[in-house]
């Protein structure tokens, strides 16, 4: 198992990548290496491939049969202490010394991602982003936000596929438009009913769909979008300070969803189109897609992790743009108040409006 370590060559402390940069940051003497130093590393881990195998092995001995199923285990070159991860498992950190490691040969030969986005934000940035995610909100317990124990924060480089297509589309709509008009004897409606028919191409680019089976997908389909355009060639020095999954869902699996997510935003482009109605319904769809291609990337995610009162809550933050998700707990007496509030009010709103009308009767 190949297992490329990024230390600071002039202390040989290490070092990790700079959210928001293309460098490379040592804690312990501040040196830093630019992304030509990087290249470079990456060139020596190409050659290091070369001359090592890329499969996956086990070290140690003594375990049970079906124990290592779906596991991995590495030993750390610093420290010589053994890491334990899941076979998927890109990107750590050693939990003895501590040392950021990557494991070369999961984005290696045909699983080397085509792109990355960068960290452009750091931790910092998320639990600042998490502090205001409480602000304001009035079913939040007051106690969680000084009670929660905040378990884990930790910057994820996810898994992606990016879909192009063309969707072609052919649609047909019923729409109705009313007038209305009165005489001293009777009021008028007339109905027009109209079909009406759409047809024309969407062109689509790098449609993103997570291929992790560990992370949740509508979590991180709630932190879109991001902006591709300022995604770079992969480098596994990228890497280094943060966790990388590769991904355990291909591309052929994945292609539902990006059929499906293709398919819903071409029907509703095409139905912004229909205008100038009083009422529209859909009658039929056809949406045939074409000039497929896909690409593998891996973009940035801080997921932090919290506890409270024997319950757990799963926040993340695009690590790019800033966009932050996340259940909270709701507080059952104040969601009673509210809800009494808002019935109270409603219920004197009805009573006044109830006596004005007797008044004029």
């Amino acid at each position: 198992m190949s297992l490329l370590e990024y230390k600071c060559p002039n202390c040989g402390g290490p070092i990790s990548f700079n959210p928001g940069t293309r460098e490379m940051v040592c804690p312990f003497c501040e040196s830093v290496m630019d992304v030509e130093a990087l290249r470079a590393m990456d060139a020596i881990m190409a050659q290091n491939l070369e001359s090592e195998a890329v499969e996956w092995g086990y070290n140690g001995s003594g375990w049970g049969e079906g124990e290592q199923q779906g596991m991995a285990v590495y030993s750390c070159r610093s420290c010589s202490g053994e890491i334990v991860g899941a076979e998927t498992l890109g990107a750590t950190s050693c939990p003895f010394c501590g040392n950021p490691v990557v494991m070369a040969s999961r984005f290696a030969g045909s699983l080397r991602p085509d792109l990355i986005i960068p960290f452009m934000l750091g931790k910092d940035a998320a639990l600042t982003a998490m502090e205001k995610h409480y602000v304001r909100k009035k079913l939040l317990p007051k106690a969680f936000k000084d009670r929660n124990h905040l378990d884990e924060v930790k910057g994820v480089y996810v898994p992606f596929w990016l879909y192009d297509a063309i969707a072609d589309a052919h649609i047909e709509y019923n729409a109705k438009k009313l007038r209305r008009w009165s005489d001293k004897h009777y009021d008028y409606v007339e109905t027009s009913t109209f079909r009406i028919i759409r047809e024309g191409g969407l062109g689509f680019s790098q449609v993103p769909v997570d291929g992790s089976r560990a992370i949740d997908d509508t979590l991180m389909e709630s932190i879109e979008p991001y902006f591709t355009e300022q995604s770079v060639g992969f480098l596994s020095a990228y890497l280094a300070g943060y966790y990388a999954n590769k991904y355990d869902v291909d591309s052929t699996q994945c292609s539902d969803r990006a059929n499906e997510r293709i398919k819903n935003s071409t029907v509703s482009e095409f139905a912004n189109t229909v205008i100038g109605y009083d009422s529209v319904t859909p009658v039929s769809s056809n949406v045939r897609l074409k000039n497929g291609t896909v690409k593998y990337a891996l973009f940035p995610v801080w997921m932090l992790g919290t506890s409270w009162q024997d319950q757990s809550f799963v926040f993340a933050m695009n690590g790019q743009t800033g966009k932050f998700v996340g259940d909270l707990p709701l507080d059952k007496a104040a969601r009673r108040k509210w809800f009494m509030g808002i019935f109270g009010i409603t219920a004197a709103a009805l009573i006044l409006i109830s006596q004005i009308i007797i008044s004029l009767i």
